[in-house]
């Protein structure tokens, strides 16, 4: 099947199915109940096929071009049926289990993240590591034929519904920086685990610290080599910073037609509604080249972070613009759109902050791409 033919029967089949794949919105809606809907939504699409699709056949694919999966969350994204950034974890974390798991254990996981029978959670962050990934110190200490893990994560999406973290640890010296950082992939009902939500601003419990009191994890759910999960590490951030950001374009772009729909007539400024246009489409020209490069097996790189301060510019600018137009329905709307757009604008303050802050990400477009010299 061709990309063509794949987004046709796509788009037919989302019509026919629309019905069943609707979620609720409005305040009294949980997360639970958004991450039930989620795993309804994956289930659906793959049993019909097209979850599948661009994934490799080793782990439960049929093969084709990744734009595939670019495209099917577009399509869910802009018709409103997905939350985009629960969603695209599958992207972030699936290329990774392909990459560097053992191929048993790629083939027999995988499968289950992307019909959405499992929900996976990425361990990096740490209390005190900030943007500073190498300086992270969960420590991982060989006993047997295993590991023992204890130290701390914090930020960690989604943890209290997943079932496996893709997780960094330290194995080497505190002072080994990226060197000494192994890569595991950690049953989250292990003994020793404890989760604890922490509740957003924005009304949500998404994020939360994972505490680690001496759990064991098998030899043979290591990521690649032993003291090499830096190359997990950054293999997995370009995932994070492409095609789930094509998503997240979709939906904006989706989510800025609605303002235009529903704002009182006067009340978007030409000039700045045109600017905040000019951001949307000028991402989704950017993130367009980056899943054209990754479809054609190119390695992404330090160049995905112009993507992320990309989008979370334009996140914050989609949300800005309905502050001013719709002010009462962020302030203190409360039927089911004004609590959407209240939360939403709320989490778009973070827009610039998670997955690598907008300030680390221009550090790291200068250093790396424009050769600009180390931070002094």
């Amino acid at each position: 099947m061709d990309l063509q033919e794949f987004r046709a029967g796509l788009d037919a089949w989302l019509d026919e199915h629309r019905p069943e794949l609707e979620p609720r919105h409005g305040p009294d809606v949980s997360l639970d109940e958004e991450m039930e809907h989620l795993a309804k939504v994956k289930r659906l699409a793959y049993d019909a096929g097209w979850m599948r699709w661009g994934w490799p056949e080793r782990v439960g694919g049929f093969g084709g071009s990744s734009l595939m999966r670019a495209y099917l969350g577009e399509a869910l994204a802009f018709r409103d049926l997905i939350e985009p950034g629960i969603y695209s974890m599958t992207e972030v974390l699936a290329p990774t289990m392909i990459e560097f798991a053992r191929p048993e254990l790629a083939a027999e996981m995988v499968p289950r993240l992307l019909r959405g029978d499992e929900t996976w959670c990425q361990g990096f962050s740490e209390p005190s590591t900030g943007s500073n990934l190498a300086s992270l110190a969960c420590r991982a200490r060989r006993e047997g034929d295993g590991w023992r893990v204890s130290g701390q994560k914090v930020w960690t999406s989604l943890a209290q519904f997943s079932d496996r973290c893709v997780l960094l640890t330290r194995t080497g010296a505190p002072e080994s920086g990226g060197k000494g950082i192994t890569a595991l992939f950690v049953d989250m009902d292990s003994p020793g685990i404890t989760v604890r939500p922490i509740r957003a601003m924005h009304g949500r419990d998404e994020f939360c610290e994972v505490f680690f009191d001496d759990v064991r994890v098998p030899f043979d759910r290591t990521l690649g080599e032993v003291d090499g999960g830096w190359a997990v590490a950054m293999d997995l951030l370009p995932y994070e910073r492409s095609t789930s950001l094509w998503h997240r374009g979709a939906y904006l772009r989706q989510r800025l037609q609605g303002l235009l729909g529903s704002a009182p007539e006067g009340a978007l400024d030409p000039a700045a509604l045109g600017e905040v246009v000019q951001m949307v489409f000028a991402f989704q020209a950017r993130s367009r080249r980056t899943q054209y490069r990754m479809a054609r097996g190119e390695r992404l790189g330090p160049e995905t972070s112009i993507d992320k301060v990309m989008i979370a510019t334009t996140e914050q600018a989609v949300y800005d613009l309905a502050a001013d137009a719709v002010p009462a329905d962020i302030a203190v709307g409360d039927d089911a759109g004004g609590d959407r757009w209240r939360t939403e604008f709320l989490y778009s303050r973070a827009a610039t902050i998670y997955g690598g802050s907008a300030e680390v990400q221009r550090n790291i477009i200068a250093r790396r791409l424009l050769d600009l010299g180390v931070d002094r």
